[in-house]
């Protein structure tokens, strides 16, 4: 399984889950949250794309806590504390992506029962396998809608008199991402075959669905994932699409580089090919998951029909 490279400290993780209370979470990977609100339905995204959601579906009767939430960090090598293990044992609400991406909320998941916690597995939700290749689940645009109305389902669930203010926030979250979606179907329509390059198959889905040619093997992807050295042979393939001018775009993982990614990074500098930076967990401040698919499409299309790089965003 291509799961990523999550440190569980077990060592510290038992005191923490005894007798779970407190409602705090200091992650690794972002700020301390504010307390829960009296009254709100108690939310833990294991990212904090989901966690978005959660807020945009629930408004004012959720408090949101993302475990993930800082994209100037590598979320592979994320380490669970044990507030981390605390905050998800008393949660009402509990959303992750499955596919082994955050196994460490299985662990602290089984180790705190509670028959009262609503658990939405992204996975489970889409009906996966676990051999799914691509745990990438955010960057596929039918995979957000279901999220919203699982997550209307839940809340109506613990809130049944605002079951008709869940059910509307889902449906407004939903027609909000007609922007992306028609950014999505313009490109595929202007630009469907434009060969690109990745890195790791962060942002595979939505070039799927934009109709680019990924020519990068995903066996190539699939070892940058997982901290696997490629065979000399790949790397060899993957730096002649720029040597070569075979792509018109470079997609590379901006939260994971190491000296091989600069390698390539430079050399389509240098083949005047544009980089584009895309992210696993969403940006912030200043983005909503609807705003930040829309601006990664919007990458790549000023990549491809301007010779525009976007490293950041």
């Amino acid at each position: 399984m291509q799961g990523r490279r999550i440190r569980l400290a077990p060592h510290r993780l038992a005191p923490a889950i005894v007798g779970v209370s407190a409602i705090v979470l200091v992650s690794a990977c972002g700020p301390a949250p504010a307390a829960v609100k009296p009254g709100t339905i108690a939310v833990v995204a294991a990212e904090n794309e989901y966690g978005n959601v959660a807020e945009q579906v629930g408004g004012a009767d959720v408090s949101v806590t993302s475990v993930e939430s800082n994209p100037n960090t590598d979320p592979h090598s994320y380490e669970v504390s044990p507030s981390v293990a605390e905050e998800i044992g008393g949660a009402r609400v509990v959303i992750q992506n499955g596919i082994g991406y955050d196994d460490f909320m299985n662990k602290i998941e089984s180790a705190s029962p509670n028959t009262a916690r609503k658990v939405i597995d992204v996975q489970q939700l889409l009906g996966l396998p676990d051999s799914t290749p691509n745990p990438h689940l955010w960057y596929d645009p039918t995979t957000m809608p279901k999220v919203a109305d699982a997550l209307a389902a839940a809340f109506a669930a613990l809130q049944p008199g605002h079951t008709e203010y869940f059910r509307s926030n889902a449906v407004t979250f939903i027609a909000s991402l007609n922007p992306w979606l028609e950014a999505i179907a313009n490109f595929k329509a202007h630009s469907a075959g434009t060969p690109v390059a990745t890195t790791e198959p962060v942002a595979d889905y939505m070039l799927e669905a934009a109709g680019a040619d990924n020519l990068t093997p995903f066996r190539f992807q699939a070892d940058i994932m997982n901290g696997v050295d490629p065979s000399p042979q790949d790397v060899s393939l993957q730096t002649g699409l720029f040597t070569q001018h075979k792509v018109k775009a470079f997609v590379y993982n901006q939260q994971v580089t190491d000296t091989l990614t600069q390698t390539f990074i430079t050399a389509a500098q240098n083949a005047h090919v544009p980089v584009i930076g895309v992210y696993e967990t969403m940006p912030t401040p200043g983005f909503t998951y609807q705003s930040w698919m829309l601006a990664e499409v919007n990458a790549l299309q000023k990549a491809v029909a301007d010779g525009v790089s976007t490293s950041s965003l």
